[in-house]
């Protein structure tokens, strides 16, 4: 069985550590949410629905929507401040690991997710480990979300920040959710997904509050000593509007899924 969260017994290791448990509550209150029809999808695919993992769960963004679908979610991430960010995870069994040794008994899981962390370790290691924990027809399922769609006035401006301001501050897993991950191959045969894309309605503040959870703003921030959301900010502002006017905000899911015990 896995550990709690309470104690955390393995070690804490690489760079997205460090870099998503600074403004861990941050990263809880800017972060979108993912869409309801994901986890029921999900749910649909697998044999039983008694056990889930939301692996690399941060502050369950996953975790929490999966309770309404499974008798038990586990939820596990290599960062202790990010599993203390957050609410309402009373009946969600939190424990800190590394995707590479997960504390899990063999055959113990219906569906492991990943979302939005695969990059990050998708190892022949981390994939044995997914055959071990996942039963026979148990569903692995990761995903990443593209940048961000808001209007054709904001959109290159958000694409300007990202792929100049911040170019080569992005850590190297970032090639991949730029891919949509389809540069990462899967050690077992994929299964077909439906389309899904996060939603949300945000002000302008809440704009500019996501927009600095983002890995790299935190580490160009570090080098330069000044904030680069600050700087595009006017410019931001003037293609909104009004600040507390709501537009409406997308984000394009891209899915690996497949049964790697069948």
């Amino acid at each position: 069985m896995p550990m709690p969260a309470s104690e955390p017994r393995l070690s804490r290791a690489g760079d997205s550590v460090q870099l998503f448990s600074s403004r861990s509550d941050d990263y809880a209150r800017y972060r979108p949410t993912y869409p309801a029809a994901l986890f029921a999808w999900l749910a649909s695919q697998c044999e039983a629905t008694d056990n889930a993992l939301d692996l690399a769960a941060g502050n369950g963004q996953a975790s929490l929507p999966l309770r309404s679908h499974f008798r038990q979610v586990l939820a596990c991430d290599a960062s202790v401040e990010q599993l203390a960010a957050g609410n309402g995870w009373a009946d969600v069994q939190r424990f800190v690991a590394q995707a590479e040794r997960l504390p899990l008994r063999s055959g113990q899981l219906d569906l492991l997710v990943v979302a939005q962390a695969l990059h990050w370790f998708a190892t022949p290691a981390f994939f044995d480990q997914v055959r071990q924990a996942l039963k026979p027809g148990g569903l692995f399922c990761a995903w990443c979300y593209s940048l961000l769609e808001v209007s054709p006035t904001l959109d290159p401006l958000i694409r300007r920040l990202y792929g100049t301001t911040l170019d080569g501050y992005w850590p190297a897993g970032r090639a991949s959710v730029d891919a949509g991950y389809s540069d990462i191959p899967l050690p077992f045969a994929r299964t077909d997904t439906p389309d899904f894309a996060i939603e949300a309605h945000w002000n302008l503040a809440e704009l500019l509050g996501y927009l600095r959870t983002w890995s790299a703003v935190k580490q160009w921030q570090r080098q330069h000593g000044r904030d680069p959301i600050a700087l595009l900010e006017p410019e931001l502002a003037t293609a909104w509007g009004p600040p507390q006017q709501r537009r409406p905000i997308r984000w394009p899911l891209h899915l690996l899924a497949g049964f790697p015990n069948r």
